[in-house]
Protein backbone atom coordinates (compact mmCIF):
# COMPACT_ATOMS: atom_id res chain seq x y z
CA UNK A 1 0.00 0.00 0.00
CA UNK A 2 1.28 3.50 -0.97
CA UNK A 3 -0.11 6.90 -0.88
CA UNK A 4 0.16 9.66 -3.47
CA UNK A 5 0.46 13.38 -3.57
CA UNK A 6 -2.89 14.10 -3.17
CA UNK A 7 -3.79 11.63 0.20
CA UNK A 8 -5.36 8.57 -2.03
CA UNK A 9 -4.31 5.55 -1.72
CA UNK A 10 -3.03 3.24 -3.86
CA UNK A 11 -2.82 -0.98 -4.04
CA UNK A 12 -1.10 -3.11 -6.67
CA UNK A 13 -1.49 -0.18 -9.19
CA UNK A 14 -5.17 0.69 -8.45
CA UNK A 15 -5.80 3.83 -7.36
CA UNK A 16 -9.13 5.33 -5.65
CA UNK A 17 -10.74 9.07 -6.16
CA UNK A 18 -10.35 11.23 -9.00
CA UNK A 19 -7.12 9.15 -9.94
CA UNK A 20 -8.89 6.40 -10.17
CA UNK A 21 -11.47 8.33 -12.73
CA UNK A 22 -8.22 9.26 -14.38
CA UNK A 23 -6.78 6.23 -15.07
CA UNK A 24 -10.04 3.60 -15.28
CA UNK A 25 -8.49 0.91 -16.96
CA UNK A 26 -10.12 0.25 -20.78
CA UNK A 27 -10.08 -3.47 -19.87
CA UNK A 28 -9.50 -5.00 -17.03
CA UNK A 29 -9.82 -8.88 -15.81
CA UNK A 30 -9.30 -9.75 -12.28
CA UNK A 31 -9.08 -13.14 -10.50
CA UNK A 32 -10.37 -14.80 -14.15
CA UNK A 33 -10.72 -18.89 -14.54
CA UNK A 34 -12.09 -20.66 -17.50
CA UNK A 35 -12.62 -24.57 -17.19
CA UNK A 36 -13.51 -27.20 -20.15
CA UNK A 37 -14.94 -30.09 -18.07
CA UNK A 38 -12.28 -30.89 -15.71
CA UNK A 39 -10.02 -29.39 -17.70
CA UNK A 40 -8.27 -26.18 -16.61
CA UNK A 41 -7.50 -23.43 -19.44
CA UNK A 42 -6.94 -20.72 -16.60
CA UNK A 43 -7.07 -19.81 -13.33
CA UNK A 44 -6.66 -16.74 -11.75
CA UNK A 45 -5.47 -14.57 -13.94
CA UNK A 46 -5.59 -11.00 -14.16
CA UNK A 47 -4.75 -8.50 -16.29
CA UNK A 48 -5.06 -4.36 -16.68
CA UNK A 49 -5.50 -2.29 -19.62
CA UNK A 50 -4.77 1.24 -19.99
CA UNK A 51 -5.51 3.75 -22.55
CA UNK A 52 -1.54 4.20 -24.10
CA UNK A 53 0.04 1.25 -22.66
CA UNK A 54 0.90 -2.04 -24.00
CA UNK A 55 0.55 -5.10 -22.00
CA UNK A 56 2.33 -8.29 -23.03
CA UNK A 57 0.99 -11.73 -22.31
CA UNK A 58 3.81 -14.10 -22.41
CA UNK A 59 4.14 -17.92 -22.39
CA UNK A 60 4.50 -20.91 -24.21
CA UNK A 61 2.28 -23.43 -26.22
CA UNK A 62 -0.54 -24.44 -24.22
CA UNK A 63 -0.18 -21.68 -21.12
CA UNK A 64 -3.25 -20.54 -21.76
CA UNK A 65 -2.88 -17.42 -23.67
CA UNK A 66 -5.52 -18.42 -27.07
CA UNK A 67 -8.31 -18.86 -24.00
CA UNK A 68 -7.12 -15.50 -22.96
CA UNK A 69 -7.47 -13.68 -25.98
CA UNK A 70 -10.77 -15.48 -26.72
CA UNK A 71 -13.15 -14.16 -23.49
CA UNK A 72 -11.21 -10.83 -24.05
CA UNK A 73 -12.72 -11.08 -27.93
CA UNK A 74 -16.05 -12.60 -26.08
CA UNK A 75 -15.93 -15.89 -28.09
CA UNK A 76 -15.72 -17.40 -24.59
CA UNK A 77 -17.05 -16.53 -21.35
CA UNK A 78 -14.88 -16.92 -18.11
CA UNK A 79 -16.72 -18.96 -15.28
CA UNK A 80 -15.03 -17.09 -12.32
CA UNK A 81 -13.41 -13.97 -11.37
CA UNK A 82 -14.73 -10.59 -13.23
CA UNK A 83 -14.11 -8.66 -16.69
CA UNK A 84 -14.63 -4.94 -16.53
CA UNK A 85 -14.52 -2.75 -19.37
CA UNK A 86 -13.88 1.29 -18.77
CA UNK A 87 -15.23 0.33 -15.08
CA UNK A 88 -18.21 -1.41 -16.31
CA UNK A 89 -18.26 -5.03 -15.32
CA UNK A 90 -19.53 -6.75 -17.87
CA UNK A 91 -19.67 -10.56 -19.53
CA UNK A 92 -19.02 -10.20 -23.32
CA UNK A 93 -21.58 -12.42 -25.23
CA UNK A 94 -20.02 -12.52 -28.68
CA UNK A 95 -17.38 -11.04 -30.99
CA UNK A 96 -19.88 -8.40 -32.00
CA UNK A 97 -20.06 -7.46 -28.54
CA UNK A 98 -16.76 -7.04 -28.05
CA UNK A 99 -16.54 -4.91 -31.36
CA UNK A 100 -19.41 -2.84 -30.14
CA UNK A 101 -17.55 -2.23 -26.89
CA UNK A 102 -14.32 -0.84 -28.97
CA UNK A 103 -12.66 -4.55 -28.39
CA UNK A 104 -10.76 -5.04 -31.95
CA UNK A 105 -8.71 -8.61 -31.81
CA UNK A 106 -6.56 -9.52 -34.92
CA UNK A 107 -5.16 -13.23 -35.07
CA UNK A 108 -2.44 -14.43 -36.00
CA UNK A 109 -3.69 -16.10 -39.05
CA UNK A 110 -5.25 -12.11 -40.19
CA UNK A 111 -8.49 -13.83 -41.78
CA UNK A 112 -7.91 -11.71 -44.79
CA UNK A 113 -9.02 -12.88 -48.48
CA UNK A 114 -5.18 -12.83 -50.43
CA UNK A 115 -6.79 -11.85 -53.74
CA UNK A 116 -8.86 -9.06 -53.00
CA UNK A 117 -6.92 -5.84 -53.08
CA UNK A 118 -5.85 -4.09 -49.87
CA UNK A 119 -9.04 -1.40 -49.65
CA UNK A 120 -11.21 -4.26 -50.11
CA UNK A 121 -10.12 -5.90 -47.36
CA UNK A 122 -9.38 -2.84 -45.43
CA UNK A 123 -13.16 -2.63 -45.49
CA UNK A 124 -14.25 -5.81 -45.51
CA UNK A 125 -17.98 -6.51 -43.55
CA UNK A 126 -18.02 -2.52 -43.21
CA UNK A 127 -18.29 -1.51 -47.13
CA UNK A 128 -18.83 2.29 -47.41
CA UNK A 129 -21.50 2.77 -50.01
CA UNK A 130 -23.57 5.55 -52.26
CA UNK A 131 -26.75 6.16 -54.15
CA UNK A 132 -29.81 4.93 -52.70
CA UNK A 133 -32.37 2.08 -53.30
CA UNK A 134 -31.78 0.06 -57.16
CA UNK A 135 -29.44 2.98 -57.36
CA UNK A 136 -27.10 1.54 -54.10
CA UNK A 137 -23.22 1.03 -54.76
CA UNK A 138 -20.17 0.66 -53.10
CA UNK A 139 -18.13 3.72 -53.20
CA UNK A 140 -14.78 2.76 -54.59
CA UNK A 141 -13.57 5.41 -54.91
CA UNK A 142 -13.78 6.96 -51.36
CA UNK A 143 -12.62 3.32 -50.03
CA UNK A 144 -9.23 3.58 -51.47
CA UNK A 145 -8.92 7.05 -50.89
CA UNK A 146 -9.43 6.18 -46.89
CA UNK A 147 -7.34 2.90 -46.97
CA UNK A 148 -4.36 5.22 -48.25
CA UNK A 149 -4.89 8.01 -46.15
CA UNK A 150 -5.01 5.57 -42.88
CA UNK A 151 -2.29 3.55 -43.88
CA UNK A 152 -0.32 6.53 -44.19
CA UNK A 153 -1.28 8.04 -41.01
CA UNK A 154 -0.45 5.00 -39.23
CA UNK A 155 3.31 5.43 -41.35
CA UNK A 156 2.70 2.86 -44.12
CA UNK A 157 3.13 4.40 -47.39
CA UNK A 158 1.72 1.55 -50.04
CA UNK A 159 2.36 2.37 -53.15
CA UNK A 160 -0.70 1.22 -54.59
CA UNK A 161 -3.96 -0.13 -52.42
CA UNK A 162 -5.26 -1.50 -55.68
CA UNK A 163 -2.75 -4.46 -55.60
CA UNK A 164 -3.99 -8.22 -53.61
CA UNK A 165 -2.88 -7.81 -49.92
CA UNK A 166 -1.54 -11.40 -50.35
CA UNK A 167 0.98 -10.06 -52.50
CA UNK A 168 2.23 -7.80 -49.30
CA UNK A 169 4.71 -9.24 -46.70
CA UNK A 170 3.18 -10.58 -43.58
CA UNK A 171 4.35 -7.80 -41.62
CA UNK A 172 3.11 -5.37 -43.80
CA UNK A 173 -0.59 -7.36 -43.60
CA UNK A 174 0.02 -7.43 -39.80
CA UNK A 175 0.12 -3.43 -39.98
CA UNK A 176 -2.67 -2.91 -42.79
CA UNK A 177 -4.87 -4.83 -39.72
CA UNK A 178 -3.39 -2.72 -37.21
CA UNK A 179 -4.28 0.34 -38.93
CA UNK A 180 -7.84 -0.70 -39.66
CA UNK A 181 -8.59 -1.46 -36.06
CA UNK A 182 -7.37 2.63 -35.58
CA UNK A 183 -9.46 3.78 -38.14
CA UNK A 184 -12.92 1.77 -36.52
CA UNK A 185 -12.46 2.87 -33.68
CA UNK A 186 -10.82 0.77 -31.11
CA UNK A 187 -10.41 1.79 -27.86
CA UNK A 188 -8.34 -1.77 -27.04
CA UNK A 189 -6.35 -3.60 -29.89
CA UNK A 190 -5.43 -7.43 -28.97
CA UNK A 191 -2.26 -8.77 -30.69
CA UNK A 192 -2.11 -12.58 -31.28
CA UNK A 193 1.34 -13.53 -31.95
CA UNK A 194 1.98 -10.28 -34.48
CA UNK A 195 5.59 -11.38 -34.72
CA UNK A 196 5.44 -15.29 -34.49
CA UNK A 197 6.27 -16.12 -37.99
CA UNK A 198 8.15 -12.81 -39.37
CA UNK A 199 11.99 -12.63 -39.45
CA UNK A 200 13.80 -10.13 -37.22
CA UNK A 201 12.94 -7.26 -39.83
CA UNK A 202 9.58 -7.53 -40.29
CA UNK A 203 8.88 -7.76 -36.89
CA UNK A 204 10.39 -5.01 -36.29
CA UNK A 205 8.25 -3.15 -38.90
CA UNK A 206 5.32 -4.58 -36.99
CA UNK A 207 6.29 -3.92 -33.23
CA UNK A 208 7.07 -0.26 -34.87
CA UNK A 209 3.05 0.16 -35.82
CA UNK A 210 2.13 -1.79 -32.46
CA UNK A 211 3.93 1.75 -30.69
CA UNK A 212 2.08 3.65 -32.97
CA UNK A 213 -1.19 2.56 -31.88
CA UNK A 214 0.04 2.89 -28.44
CA UNK A 215 0.73 6.07 -29.44
CA UNK A 216 -2.50 6.71 -30.80
CA UNK A 217 -4.29 6.43 -27.61
CA UNK A 218 -5.16 2.89 -27.68
CA UNK A 219 -4.84 0.30 -24.90
CA UNK A 220 -3.01 -3.05 -26.21
CA UNK A 221 -2.51 -6.63 -25.99
CA UNK A 222 0.31 -7.91 -27.15
CA UNK A 223 0.27 -12.06 -27.10
CA UNK A 224 3.64 -13.23 -28.12
CA UNK A 225 6.13 -16.10 -26.70
CA UNK A 226 9.12 -13.91 -27.70
CA UNK A 227 10.32 -12.03 -24.52
CA UNK A 228 12.75 -9.11 -26.54
CA UNK A 229 9.58 -8.49 -28.79
CA UNK A 230 7.69 -7.83 -25.46
CA UNK A 231 10.29 -5.83 -23.46
CA UNK A 232 10.99 -3.20 -26.80
CA UNK A 233 7.54 -2.05 -26.36
CA UNK A 234 5.62 -3.27 -23.06
CA UNK A 235 4.70 -1.42 -20.52
CA UNK A 236 3.27 -4.29 -18.24
CA UNK A 237 4.01 -7.71 -18.65
CA UNK A 238 1.96 -11.24 -17.49
CA UNK A 239 3.66 -14.42 -17.43
CA UNK A 240 1.29 -17.52 -17.68
CA UNK A 241 2.38 -21.23 -17.86
CA UNK A 242 -0.50 -23.97 -17.86
CA UNK A 243 -3.24 -22.17 -17.73
CA UNK A 244 -1.84 -19.79 -14.07
CA UNK A 245 -0.49 -16.79 -13.94
CA UNK A 246 3.17 -16.86 -12.51
CA UNK A 247 4.18 -13.51 -12.96
CA UNK A 248 2.93 -10.18 -13.04
CA UNK A 249 5.32 -7.13 -13.81
CA UNK A 250 5.58 -3.60 -14.91
CA UNK A 251 8.36 -1.98 -16.67
CA UNK A 252 10.38 -0.72 -14.05
CA UNK A 253 10.15 -3.95 -12.56
CA UNK A 254 12.01 -5.94 -14.26
CA UNK A 255 14.53 -6.35 -16.92
CA UNK A 256 15.06 -8.43 -19.62
CA UNK A 257 17.02 -10.84 -18.51
CA UNK A 258 15.51 -11.52 -16.04
CA UNK A 259 12.06 -11.57 -18.21
CA UNK A 260 13.69 -13.98 -20.45
CA UNK A 261 14.65 -15.90 -17.83
CA UNK A 262 11.51 -16.20 -16.49
CA UNK A 263 10.21 -17.07 -20.04
CA UNK A 264 12.98 -19.90 -20.18
CA UNK A 265 11.52 -21.70 -17.20
CA UNK A 266 13.49 -19.86 -14.20
CA UNK A 267 14.36 -22.09 -11.25
CA UNK A 268 12.87 -25.25 -13.47
CA UNK A 269 15.63 -24.62 -15.59
CA UNK A 270 18.31 -24.17 -12.79
CA UNK A 271 17.15 -27.35 -11.54
CA UNK A 272 17.37 -28.76 -15.17
CA UNK A 273 20.97 -27.18 -15.76
CA UNK A 274 22.67 -28.74 -11.94
CA UNK A 275 20.82 -31.77 -13.00
CA UNK A 276 22.08 -32.33 -16.35
CA UNK A 277 26.07 -31.46 -14.81
CA UNK A 278 25.42 -34.35 -12.84
CA UNK A 279 24.56 -36.35 -15.46
CA UNK A 280 27.62 -35.48 -17.22
CA UNK A 281 30.25 -35.93 -14.14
Amino acid sequence: MTTDGDGMTTDAGKTTGTAATERAALVELDDVSKYYGNIRALEGVSLVVHAGEISCVLGDNGAGKSTLIKIIAGLHQHDAGTLSIEGEETRLTSPREALDRGIATVYQDLAVVPLMPVWRNFFLGSELSRGTGPFKRMDVDRMRRTTHAELLRMGIDLRDVDQPIGTLSGGERQCVAIARAVHFGAKVLVLDEPTAALGVKQSGVVLKYVAAARDAGLGVVLITHNPHHAYLVGDRFVLLKRGAMFGSHTRDEITLDELTRQMAGGSELDDLRHELERSAS
